[in-house]
């Protein structure tokens, strides 16, 4: 053992050697060839008491051969009876466990963590950014087992090198950090001390040496698969379709090849996700779009290196979300939807086809990070029959996906450039409907200095679309953009345009660790601006929820990360957030204060408020004009009890309060975790939100006289939620799981009324209410005369609706060897016409058990999915 000094930081050293005999992998590090090194240990308690020993000493050793990485673990706990042996999923990291860091590339940036629980748990992350981004969905292929003693516990782990990304240089220098957890007392310990306050981690790894002439394994992967569907579903008479019972065989190919020891070619040819969990159900009524995250295996890796966030920012808002990738666009849903008459029959797909997609991707030892994403979707048919004749309609056609992206580490990673390109073309087809090309690209760069604690960060994004002038004239007046909209002077309708090309960017200053202050207070802030020009698209491959916006925000925070008074620690933050549009209209105007503890009972609590003192939208009177929303103030909190129990719970509130009585939105939610055995994990959790406008909700935009009358009206929305999960480990490797989720939404309009003067200050001012008899509702629709004269003027759709949707899984996932599967998978999914007890005053409870739960509405799909993976 030795250490190394650089300018700023003390690295512990462990020197390893190579194996001279055989080790059982049996969790007992009792063979002689473990003699050739020395154990090492002196770990420093990083959570919650920062810095002082541990309450139970730890160590390892490391050796190595031509092939793999060989880690030992003691874990000495002087009560073995009292080690908690939770299991779960693999990366949900339950009870006690052992964790190493491995930056093989000694980029000071980037490190691959391999945790193992004492119940032999495996979970792996890819590090990036310095700590502060997490990847769970690399998932490697290793070895481990683990052994409990009246010592306390022992783990043998074997990393082949081909999982790994290192360099071909003869004697090898790697970052590592060793990190133990000891559940009972939540307390964290580490090999290589790293404060808090530093803001940082693999920059400040220990070092591992003596790992000489390893050849360079070059991972090559072949995992082909067989898939057996099953669909049974309520058959319909005279539907050509929906006989009530269909099958399937199917079968692809996932892969992985090592180009070079540091950049990987991923693969897959007919991807089947069947086994992925179903995304939550969610209704908005504002017009925006849903964000789903992304579930399927293929994307989810290393897309740490394609995410090109637009802002990113700690302060958070809406116009932090928007991605120039994102992966849910491809193998979406058709975009077409083709008209059938009461008489004809629809087969639609219900997912773009992807019949290929590859990955080029890694990191190089000069610091270039790659990544080359290409997927091609299948031109999708939809059949329509009528009366036995059928005829197709092309509903998505032939589209090719490509993403590059490339950044260059610079003095140590101090510095970085970058930049990133996406490209979609489609074949010809629904050209008045989508674009016929989409292109996007940017140049982003970071720079840290003074030991990495202060940052300046930035992007510029540009986008072009190209179609028909039917398709770029959509574009013009979609949600997102709005040009029609009157009182816009930065924008306006050209009919006759094929192409709009927009720009954007973001610029971040801010301190992320640095000296403590009192008691260990550290520090924190961000300030910056975003911009979304008029023009800028990202939808086609990206997500963006609207355009036309200059945004400033501004985070602080103060954070306590050492224990004091009754607290373990304890944040303190700050926002502010400001927007504009391009026209110079002064948007919105918002502040926050928030505050997070966690007590030393391993109980957590946080509170906070926001008041909106300005707000007004382009978006939500859907085109027509802009309109100056009530001003409101909101309140949240939320309690955690103390998650190591085998029953703790989660308990959060929002209140909103609209200045004038004009809006109220209450959201009230509980989760209750129960661990009855070791193996068995129950989640039931419970969502109820209601949410209330007086006036101002959008309705429709009709014509009269020539002029646009915007409809609005009063909404009473009431959501309800309850989603149970429920993970079974027979084995760490072979688990049942159970996801399921009921859900309602049931938005009521009421007291109509068209916009005068959308953006008066006096909120009644901005409406004329209809008065009676000015409305009135006929067979669904309701009919305006404004004149009193019996002769109906304009007429809009009755909006109330009754959402009520039901989805489930249920999966056994067994890994019967290390990177082969098996999966059996029951779905079922249903969404039945609620509509009826709108009219029929049935609660929304029993609306929701009664339809939720029809099984002869819903669908069920059992399918069966064997992989097999051969390794070089």
């Amino acid at each position: 053992m030795s250490q190394s000094t650089d300018t700023t930081v003390v690295r512990r050293t462990f020197i390893t050697q190579h194996l001279k005999s055989a080790i059982s992998l049996d969790g007992i590090p009792n063979e002689e060839a473990w003699n050739a090194v020395d154990w090492t240990g002196d770990f420093t308690q990083w959570q919650p008491n920062e810095g002082k020993a541990p309450h139970q000493p730890t160590r390892f050793k490391i050796l190595y051969d031509e092939k793999y990485l060989y880690i030992a673990y003691h874990c000495i706990d002087q009560y073995p009876d009292s080690i908690i042996r939770w299991m779960d999923r693999r990366d949900q990291f339950p009870g006690d466990w052992v964790e190493i860091n491995i930056d093989s590339y000694h980029d000071l940036r980037t490190a691959f963590s391999f945790t193992l629980s004492v119940s032999g748990v495996r979970g792996d992350e890819f590090v990036s950014n310095n700590g502060n981004n997490w990847d769970a969905n690399w998932n490697p292929i290793w070895f481990a087992k683990t052994h409990i003693d009246n010592t306390g516990w022992t783990a043998e782990v074997k990393i082949p090198f081909s999982q790994l990304r290192y360099g071909n240089e003869a004697d090898k220098t790697w970052g590592i950090q060793v990190t133990r957890r000891i559940f009972r007392k939540e307390e964290r310990s580490c090999w290589q001390y790293i404060p808090q306050n530093s803001g940082v981690w693999v920059s400040r790894f220990g070092e591992l040496k003596g790992l000489k002439n390893i050849p360079l394994h070059r991972q090559v992967e072949i995992a082909p698969y067989v898939t057996m569907q099953a669909d049974k579903y309520k058959k319909e008479d005279g539907n050509p379709f929906a006989k009530g019972f269909d099958t399937k065989l199917n079968g692809g190919l996932d892969g992985k090849y090592a180009v070079t020891n540091d950049l990987i070619l991923d693969f897959t040819v007919n991807p089947d996700f069947g086994q992925v969990e179903a995304d939550p159900s969610q209704v908005r009524i504002d017009g925006f779009q849903n964000f789903f995250e992304e579930r399927r295996p293929f994307f989810m890796e290393s897309r740490n290196i394609f995410d090109y966030q637009l802002t990113g920012s700690e302060a958070g808002g809406d116009y932090d979300s928007d991605l120039l990738f994102y992966s849910r666009r491809i193998g979406s849903a058709p975009h077409a939807s083709p008209k059938i008459n009461s008489d004809e029959y629809l087969k639609m797909p219900l997912n773009n086809t992807i019949l290929g997609a590859a990955k080029f991707s890694g990191k190089t030892r000069k610091g270039w990070s790659i990544g080359i994403l290409e997927s091609i979707t299948e031109k999708e048919i939809a059949t329509i029959d009528n009366n036995g004749e059928k005829r197709e309609e092309l509903v998505e056609p032939l589209t090719n996906y490509f993403v590059g992206r490339l950044q260059k580490d610079i003095n140590g990673g101090q510095t970085i450039l970058g930049g990133i390109f996406t490209a979609v073309n489609r074949d010809n087809g629904l050209n008045d409907q989508l674009h016929r090309s989409a292109y996007s690209g940017g140049l982003d760069f970071f720079h840290t200095w003074k030991n990495r604690t202060w940052y300046v960060r930035g992007n510029m994004v540009f986008s072009q679309v190209q179609g028909s002038k039917t398709a770029i004239l959509n574009t013009q007046t979609a949600f997102e953009h709005l040009f029609q909209r009157n009182g816009a002077s930065e924008v306006s309708v050209d009919s006759n345009r094929t192409a709009l090309t927009g720009t954007g960017g973001t610029f971040r200053f801010g301190k992320v660790g640095g000296n403590s202050g009192r008691h260990g207070r550290l520090f924190k802030f961000e300030t910056g601006f975003t911009l979304r020009s008029p023009e800028l698209e990202l939808n086609d491959i990206g997500f963006m929820l609207t355009a036309n916006e200059i945004n400033h925000f501004t985070w602080a925070g103060l954070h306590w990360p050492k224990s004091f008074l009754f607290f373990r620690n304890a944040r303190l933050n700050y926002n502010h957030w400001s927007r504009w549009d391009y026209g110079g209209r002064f948007m919105n105007q918002a502040f926050n204060f928030n505050s997070h503890a966690t007590f030393r009972n391993n109980w957590q609590a946080g509170t906070g408020s926001t008041t909106n003192v300005y707000d007004v939208s382009n978006n939500a009177l859907r085109g027509a004009t802009a309109i100056r929303n009530p001003g409101n103030i909101s309140h949240n909190m939320y309690v955690n009890t103390d998650f190591r129990k085998k029953v703790s719970a989660y308990l959060g509130i929002i209140n909103t309060w609209g200045f004038g009585n004009t809006t109220k939105t209450n959201n009230l939610e509980l989760t209750l975790y129960f661990q009855p055995m070791n193996n068995l994990r129950v989640s039931l959790s419970a969502l109820y939100i209601y949410y209330w406008r007086r006036q101002d909700q959008f309705v429709d935009n009709v014509t009269y006289n020539n002029t646009t009358r915007t409809i609005v009206s009063e909404v009473k929305q009431n959501t309800l939620r309850f989603t149970g999960r429920l993970t079974y480990n027979i084995t760490p490797d072979l688990t049942l799981q159970y996801y399921g989720q009921p859900y309602i939404n049931r938005p009521l309009y009421n007291h109509f009324a068209y916009v005068t003067n959308a953006t008066a200050k006096n909120y009644n001012d901005r409406f004329h209410p209809f008065n009676n008899g000015e409305v009135k509702e006929v067979n669904g629709e309701y009919q305006v005369d404004e004149q009193n004269d019996g002769i109906v003027d304009y007429s809009f759709g009755k909006p109330d609706f009754n959402f009520v949707q039901f989805r489930s899984n249920f999966v056994m996932r067994w890994e019967y060897k290390p990177g082969s599967e098996l999966y059996l998978v029951w779905s079922q999914s249903n969404t039945p016409d609620a509509s009826a007890d709108l009219y029929n005053n049935v609660a929304i409870p029993k609306s929701l058990f009664q339809n939720a739960f029809d099984n002869q509405a819903a669908r069920n799909i059992f399918l069966f999915k064997w992989t097999y993976r051969f390794l070089k």
